[in-house]
C-alpha cells in the first residue's frame, strides 16, 4: 500500500537510443516526408557511420545514468517492507505476462492464425448490437443476454447452426494452418491431440452422472425385489 511499480527508477537509455532522442527532431525537419520506420532507418545509417569518438560520448553518459539508477534502485528497494517487496513483484510478474500474451497475439494475427469459432449467443450478439441506441456497451451487452436467455429453443436454433457451421470453418482452417507451421518448423504453435479432443458440454456431462446415478439406483431396487 501506498507504493506503486510506477515509482520504481526508470532504466536509462542505451547510447543508441540516446543518440537517437538526441537527433530525431533535427532528421525529421531534414525528412519532412519521412514515415517514422523511414526515419529510424536514416537513424540507424547515421549511428553506424559515427565516430567511434563520438559513439564514446554517449557510452560515457549511459555509464554515468547506470551509476545513478543503481543508487536510485537501491534505495527505492530500501524503503519496501517485506510484503511491498511481495506485492511489487506480483505485480511485475502480471505485467511481464500480459506482454507476453500481446506478442503472442500479435505474432498469431502475423501468422495469420483462423478467427475461433463463435457460440450461437456471439452471433445473435454480433447481429443485434447496433439497435440499441444511446446505451452504453455493457448495457447493450446485459440487456441482450437477457433477450437472448428468454429466447426459445427454436428462435436459438438458426443462431445454433450458425455455430455448428462455424465449427466446421474453423477446424478446416485450423487443419491447413498447422500444417503450414509445421512446414515452417512452428511445430509449437500446433494443438495437441488432446486440446482436439472437443469437451462434453456441462450439461451433458451432468446428465450422464444423473442417468449413472439413477442406473445404479435401480439395479439396487431390483436387487433387492430378487432377494
Amino acid at each position: 500500500r501506498g507504493i506503486s511499480s510506477n515509482q520504481r527508477p526508470k532504466r536509462p537509455l542505451t547510447a543508441y537510443l540516446r543518440f537517437v532522442m538526441d537527433n530525431r527532431p533535427a532528421f525529421r525537419e531534414e525528412n519532412p516526408e519521412a514515415s517514422n520506420v523511414e526515419l529510424i532507418k536514416k537513424l540507424a545509417g547515421a549511428w553506424k557511420e559515427l565516430p567511434a569518438s563520438q559513439k564514446q560520448v554517449y557510452e560515457e553518459a549511459k555509464k554515468t545514468d547506470w551509476k545513478r539508477y543503481g543508487e536510485q534502485l537501491a534505495a527505492y528497494k530500501a524503503q519496501l517492507t517485506p510484503a511491498q517487496a511481495a506485492a511489487l513483484k506480483e505485480e511485475r510478474r502480471k505485467q511481464l505476462e500480459k506482454r507476453r500474451s500481446i506478442r503472442a497475439k500479435r505474432e498469431l494475427n502475423l501468422l495469420g492464425k483462423p478467427k475461433r469459432a463463435r457460440s450461437g449467443f456471439n452471433i445473435f450478439l454480433s447481429e443485434n448490437f447496433q439497435e440499441s441506441e444511446g446505451i452504453s456497451p455493457v448495457a447493450k451487452m446485459k440487456k441482450l443476454f437477457d433477450t437472448w436467455q428468454k429466447l426459445s429453443a427454436s428462435q436459438k436454433q438458426p443462431y445454433l447452426q450458425l455455430a455448428e457451421d462455424d465449427k466446421v470453418r474453423y477446424e478446416n482452417e485450423m487443419k491447413s494452418w498447422e500444417a503450414k507451421m509445421i512446414e515452417l518448423g512452428r511445430e509449437d504453435l500446433v494443438r495437441s491431440e488432446k486440446q482436439r479432443l472437443k469437451k462434453k458440454p456441462a450439461e451433458t456431462s451432468k446428465q450422464a452422472e444423473t442417468a449413472k446415478a439413477s442406473s445404479g439406483g435401480n439395479k439396487a431396487k431390483l436387487k433387492k425385489s430378487e432377494e
